[in-house]
């Protein structure tokens, strides 16, 4: 504005074309950066509840992604044993559904 008076000349006002939200980018940008692992293991510990449930949810978390292993911190044996015998494999379903095959291949459940 304070230019087109200084010229005496109107600039016809453009709108920016390129718009985008700072969460979009950095989905696109993470993975080119090597850091595309770190989204997604943010986005299963915030889903864990939601996919395992309230009661395993409690006793347990999600610590690391690193190759598409899922490492899981667990608070007893008894529930280490009952998702790793019992609920692995539906958990590992649910988790490929949601964030895909590529970015969890695997759950290890530890003490």
């Amino acid at each position: 504005m304070a230019l087109a008076e200084w010229r005496g000349l109107e600039e016809p006002f453009q709108e920016a074309k390129r718009c985008a939200t700072v969460g979009d980018i950095l989905q696109k940008v993470m993975p080119k950066l090597g850091l595309g692992e770190r989204l997604d293991e943010q986005q299963i510990t915030a889903a864990w509840k939601e996919i395992v449930g309230d009661f395993l949810a409690a006793h347990s978390l999600p610590v690391g992604l690193s190759g598409g292993v899922l490492s899981v911190q667990v608070v007893q044996p008894s529930v280490r044993y009952e998702l790793d015998r019992t609920w692995k494999q539906e958990i590992l379903a649910k988790l490929q559904l949601r964030f895909g095959k590529k970015s969890v291949r695997e759950i290890r459940f530890r003490l």
